[in-house]
């Protein structure tokens, strides 16, 4: 149906996470449309992704550098790691400008990992040994496995000097207690203060 061309790219759009086969003929069909020179700098921004980014040496951060520029940052609280699944939820924490300290990422979830993936939980015991760290903050994802995930961490950790914390949960602002789920609604009672 579609010209061989057309078919490989809507293939590999509906390949991404949260892209469907509809989604994916709308943008490669948007693609299409666009100028050249557009869609050479497009083609060139995706050629440079694995050349020119890399996991930071120290958290597992996305970086330009082998350190990225939250760890070398001198301003940042040295004290505290906020531990989160994948990059992206360092983004979401940044963007809400409420955490000054560094990160972890671990690479996923203890459930959910491709094979031949390991967390980074060693590589965050010795960021514990070798650093003068006062705080470890658990920041999975509300779910099973995130959960999971974190009380692992929390007892790998127990031995360590430090005080651990998780994000509190609760309802979200903006929202109607009536259409919250139970788990939720629960947890925002539990930990109201």
């Amino acid at each position: 149906m579609y010209p061989k061309p057309l078919k490989k790219l809507i293939d590999h759009f509906s390949s991404l996470p949260s892209v469907g086969p509809k989604m994916a003929e709308r943008l490669v069909i948007y693609l299409f449309k666009q100028n050249p020179e557009k869609i050479n700098d497009f083609a060139k921004s995706l050629a440079e992704l694995k050349t020119s980014l890399r996991y930071c040496e120290k958290c597992f951060n996305l970086s330009e550098q082998n350190i990225c520029s939250i760890c070398s940052d001198p301003k940042r609280d040295q004290t505290t790691i906020c531990v989160v699944e994948e990059p992206l939820d360092i983004f979401a924490i940044e963007k809400t400008k409420q955490f000054s300290g560094l990160y972890h990422v671990l690479g996923g979830v203890l459930e959910n990992l491709a094979p031949g993936n390991t967390l980074k939980i060693p590589e965050l015991e010795n960021r514990l040994k070798n650093e003068k760290i006062s705080e470890v903050i658990i920041a999975m994802n509300p779910t099973t496995e995130g959960d999971a995930t974190g009380l692992y961490i929390a007892r790998m950790l127990k031995d360590y000097p430090v005080k651990i914390t998780r994000l509190a949960r609760g309802l979200s602002t903006g929202g109607d207690i009536e259409y919250a789920d139970e788990i939720t609604l629960g947890s925002a009672i539990i930990n109201r203060r």
